[in-house]
């Protein structure tokens, strides 16, 4: 299956919101899956300096040559990732979204998934979207979609560096 914007609101997912014009509050704040995808026209320039937090002590930039060899051509899809509820249920998908663009204005994160995101000049115009999931339902939706996406383009999106997978 094709991965963009229309097959993504097919099956279900919503926002679709610029990052520089994102409203935290209008995102739901049950557990879910999210991806970030660039917008129709937008070519990868890579920094040479990621703008994103460090996570202890370390410095998430890579070097661009590492950078262009995980860049997927065609693909609008940059990174999905998943909201669960953590161990006191009061995560979700507005505080790991809300976190994941806070890691991009240079905060420190929990973890730097998605890390690769903010080495890319211009990345308030990606755009991200979001399908709210039953927790028991997280894991196997996201490795789903990753498996999906492999299939497709023979890798995982850009800024996933590792593939989710079910637990037997």
């Amino acid at each position: 299956m094709p991965f963009d914007k229309k097959t993504l609101k097919d099956d279900g997912f919503a926002g679709f919101r610029a990052f520089g014009s994102l409203e935290i509050m209008r995102i739901p704040q049950g557990t879910g899956i999210f991806a970030v995808l660039r917008p129709e026209g937008f070519e990868p320039l890579f920094l040479k300096k990621s703008i994103a937090g460090t996570f202890k002590k370390k410095d998430p930039s890579l070097p661009e040559q590492a950078l262009d060899a995980e860049w997927v051509d065609g693909a609008d899809i940059l990174y999905m990732g998943k909201a669960g509820p953590g161990s006191k249920g009061n995560r979700g998908l507005r505080r790991q979204i809300k976190e994941f663009l806070d890691f991009g204005k240079g905060k420190p994160p929990g973890h730097w998934d998605g890390r690769l995101v903010w080495q890319l000049a211009n990345s308030e115009a990606l755009v991200i979207a979001w399908k709210e999931l039953p927790a028991a339902e997280l894991v196997t939706s996201e490795a789903r979609y990753h498996a999906e996406f492999v299939e497709t383009y023979g890798r995982l999106p850009f800024a996933n560096l590792v593939q989710a997978r079910t637990r037997n």
